[in-house]
């Protein structure tokens, strides 16, 4: 922590810490690895000690510009010096990234078994491989500081 966290500057390298909840990582990372968006943790300025990252939706290929994405004019540094906000890839914030469940893979489990004892398999994986997720978020991650430099922040998780 820094000895004043009560005040805030657009300087990143600030940052001691960043709170996550573990709901937003699987949420993040699921949606990263099953779709053709990159689904992040975004921690915006201005940088304090301790930060709150939040789900954040760069759109296809993590450009920020779908329809769904959350933007406004400071996601990248403007003209007037404003900072830009931090990008979490989910995948840095969870030790050893589990491999998600495929239907494939759950239905070749049983594949006698009728459609909706499958379908209930396939759920009771993805919900396995969420909670396995949810505990597995790293205590540190390194964040970009700009002027291509990083810092090794504390990771809270929450929920």
């Amino acid at each position: 922590m820094t000895d004043d966290d009560s005040a805030a500057s657009d300087d990143p390298g600030r940052i001691r810490s960043i709170a996550v909840h573990r709901d937003d990582v699987s949420t993040a990372l699921e949606a990263t690895l099953r779709s053709d968006r990159e689904v992040v943790l975004r921690v915006t300025p201005p940088f304090s000690g301790r930060m709150r990252a939040r789900l954040h939706n760069l759109g296809p290929g993590g450009s920020g510009s779908s329809p769904e994405a959350v933007t406004n004019a400071d996601d990248e540094e403007g003209s007037d010096g404003d900072p830009a906000p931090i990008h979490v890839d989910p995948r840095d914030l969870v030790v050893d990234v589990p491999p998600y469940p495929e239907v494939d893979e759950t239905m070749a489990n049983d594949p006698d078994a009728d459609l909706e004892a499958r379908r209930k398999q396939h759920t009771e994986a993805v919900e396995s491989w969420r909670e396995a997720v949810r505990e597995s978020v790293v205590d540190a991650v390194e964040l970009d500081a700009g002027d291509r430099s990083t810092v090794e922040v504390d990771v809270v998780a929450l929920g």
